[in-house]
């Protein structure tokens, strides 16, 4: 080992990587999870669903065309940090505003480079997500390894990156009212809505099934978001209340959730989806769709039997569960991201088919 790295991560099982630092020079304790893009950092920085998780990316290159101003997925970063083979801290963009370490240091988000991430990606794949330190790479393994012991990740992360107070997102000449709420939203979700002639008004994640319909909304939309689904106990709650009474339509655990307020179950993978390039058959068309997902996430296929709702998409990799759908209450569901920048536009047919069910049920009301 060189004397001139400064950090290093520590995972569960005692194994060391060192590096160097970039970003905020912050000691923390996430799980580690490694992500496929090739593009698409600063949206993978901004995305809530990434919160008290350290993202190692595969593909080698990081920073590269800096950070713009349009690409955030929501305002505040909260991802847990971010490993990367080579950071690049001179971006050749003409969008660019600042660089990727400029932005993580404004928001605490700690970095390292010069690690070998196909290594780290293995271990991940062999021995599933799990906990890993960053530290300073003086850090004494000893005390490396009772922190990680210790230390919990919280369970909250979904009311920590929720708005605490409802929001408007406007466009010209709208057709439709819709609600979504957030449990981590990513702001290309809304876009996708405002471009197809929807207002959104984006509500807390514990907001009640009462204060929704009071807002009279022409269809329900449940976002991403990061965690475990079943500790989003209100939220399921809401949703069973809601269901049946709009048209409502969800995403990644958003999707999970409904999947739970009907009565089936949800299990954590051994290392997740994430990343572009996932095949997905569509079980109405047959067609296979290539997706961008981010989930730790699945429901668990043998008890979707036991409700009311279909399986309406497969992953073709691992045969999880990629979509629901119940025609009757008008309900849906997919567990990848059809909104996602930069990535697949394979599947933005389902807000299309969202304002369709919302069409319907206003002809038949």
């Amino acid at each position: 080992m060189g004397m001139n790295y400064d950090r290093k991560i520590v995972l569960e099982d005692g194994s060391q990587y060192y590096g160097y630092g970039f970003g905020s020079n912050s000691e923390r304790i996430c799980e580690i999870v490694f992500n496929t893009s090739m593009v698409g950092y600063q949206e993978i920085v901004s995305d809530p669903s990434y919160t008290y998780q350290m993202v190692v990316m595969t593909y080698p290159l990081i920073g590269n065309y800096g950070i713009t101003d349009d690409d955030f997925e929501t305002k505040l970063p909260t991802i847990g940090g971010l490993v990367v083979r080579d950071y690049n801290d001179m971006p050749s963009n003409f969008r660019y505003t600042k660089t990727l370490s400029e932005l993580m240091s404004e928001n605490n988000i700690p970095g390292i480079y010069g690690v070998d991430t196909r290594k780290i990606t293995r271990s991940i794949r062999d021995l599933g997500s799990r906990k890993v330190l960053i530290t300073a790479a003086d850090t004494s393994i000893d005390d490396a390894m009772e922190l990680i012991k210790t230390t919990e990740i919280p369970n909250n992360a979904v009311a920590r990156v929720s708005c605490k107070k409802k929001w408007y997102s406007r466009t010209s000449n709208h057709k439709y009212n819709i609600v979504a709420i957030d449990c981590g939203i990513k702001l290309n979700i809304i876009r996708s809505l405002n471009k197809r002639g929807c207002n959104v008004t984006v509500v807390p994640y514990n907001t009640t099934a009462e204060e929704i319909e009071f807002m009279k909304p022409d269809g329900v939309f449940l976002s991403n978001g990061p965690g475990n689904p079943e500790d989003v106990t209100e939220v399921i709650e809401t949703v069973k209340k809601l269901k049946g009474k709009f048209p409502i339509f969800g995403i990644c655990l958003g999707h999970q959730i409904i999947s739970l307020a009907y009565g089936a179950k949800t299990y954590k993978l051994k290392f997740g989806h994430r990343g572009g390039n996932h095949p997905v058959k569509n079980l109405l068309t047959g067609k296979i769709e290539i997706t961008s997902q981010n989930h730790s996430y699945a429901v668990d296929a043998e008890s979707v039997k036991n409700t009311p709702l279909g399986i309406t998409h497969m992953n073709i990799l691992d045969n999880t569960v990629e979509g629901v759908e119940y025609k009757k209450d008008n309900v849906f569901s997919v567990q990848y991201h059809p909104e996602s920048a930069p990535g697949p536009q394979d599947s933005g047919y389902l807000f299309d088919k969202f304002l369709k069910n919302i069409k319907e049920a206003q002809r038949n009301a």
